[in-house]
């Protein structure tokens, strides 16, 4: 086959979605067949809506010889118009692969009724979905209706390295000590380490520790407000800040910690939290969006609602103070992990889904 893909910036951005879209083409590309990216430049919202009014991308997508095009849901507002233009001139299916949806970030609801209405007009374009879990595919359904055509592909866990062994993880969750909590996320306002650190204030001190994984590039103001909580609260001693580090540093951060928490206000998927589990670590994830995909409540990890850090203060206390407890859930984290599927098993959904549709 011959796939397109439409993207924002570079394969090799470190987030969730990209990671995706990067693991899915590395799958197709095995497989023998050809991948060309069309990388559209990262701009603000409203100047990426731009990008529909140029003719040198509209013109390089028509002449692509392509037997279908995937375009990442997150480059919506570059394509909404354009792709009318493309359908009329095309015959290649145009396919969304949607993580999530902007408009179901928490916000006014007067700006989510605007990007709703652009989500929506873009959505529609569409010949067909890859969508990473149940959830998303709902999201999608009730802002356009039912899909006809569309594959539910679940992400895999992406973190490599020695993982833990049962009897290690019993040894970890019983050792004297404080707590020790890992956020992984890059430092924006959706994955609430905000809340995070507030409820963690409330608890003693000396019963948890906290290591914060991720780019604070992404937004230098939020960074800061994180900063200056952190130092108004005085726990600076409690929380150490490691920005972005590689797969190896990252894979021996998680077998040294007892709980991932990132608990953010929505999330299309989170694998975050199926990677931590892999590592043994129970996880402490949002009511909103897909994270009950993963986390069972009380059995592998707890879900909080979005910004009560008296809820996520409580959970805290509770595994600090019942270490047989925490030895439970996080053997029940690990059998979790053991049923995500490989990225081999999504990628030939994904791919089989394509063979179905290309024309």
């Amino acid at each position: 086959m011959r796939i397109g893909l439409v993207i924002y910036g570079s394969l090799n951005t470190v987030t969730g979605g990209f990671i995706y879209d990067r693991r899915v083409v590395e799958y197709l590309r095995a497989q023998g067949d050809t991948v060309e990216l069309f990388s559209l430049p990262w701009r603000s919202y409203g100047r990426c809506l731009i990008h529909n009014f140029s003719r040198d991308f509209l013109r390089d997508l028509i002449a692509a010889p392509l037997d279908a095009l995937l375009q990442d849901e997150l480059n919506h507002p570059s394509l909404v118009w354009l792709n009318r233009k493309l359908r009329d001139r095309t015959r290649y299916p145009i396919i969304s692969v949607v993580h999530h949806l902007r408009s179901k970030e928490m916000r006014p609801e007067w700006q989510n009724r605007y990007y709703r209405w652009i989500e929506g007009n873009y959505l529609r374009t569409c010949d067909g979905f890859v969508f990473n879990g149940e959830t998303t595919r709902a999201t999608v359904e009730e802002l356009i209706g039912p899909s006809r055509s569309f594959v539910v592909a679940s992400p895999a866990p992406n973190v490599t390295g020695p993982r833990p062994s049962q009897d290690e993880i019993v040894r970890r969750s019983h050792s004297p000590g404080p707590l020790r909590i890992i956020f992984v996320g890059n430092l924006i306002p959706r994955k609430e380490l905000h809340t995070l650190i507030r409820g963690l204030v409330s608890v003693p001190h000396d019963l948890w520790r906290l290591e914060v994984v991720g780019s604070p590039d992404y937004d230098g103001s939020y960074a800061k407000r994180v900063q200056r909580l952190i130092d108004e609260r005085q726990v600076a001693h409690n929380v150490t800040m490691r920005g972005r580090l590689d797969a190896e540093e990252l894979a021996q951060l998680l077998l040294q910690s007892h709980v991932l928490a990132v608990p953010s206000s929505y999330e299309g998927f989170g694998f975050v939290y199926l990677e931590g589990m892999g590592f043994g670590l129970p996880a402490i994830g949002s009511t909103d969006g897909a994270a009950h995909e993963t986390i069972t409540h009380g059995r592998d990890g707890f879900l909080v609602a979005p910004g009560r850090p008296d809820e996520v203060a409580m959970r805290i206390r509770d595994l600090s103070k019942d270490r047989e407890r925490l030895a439970q859930m996080s053997l029940a984290a690990l059998e979790r992990h053991g049923l995500a599927p490989t990225w081999e098993q999504t990628g030939a959904a994904i791919r089989q889904f394509l063979l179905g549709l290309a024309r």
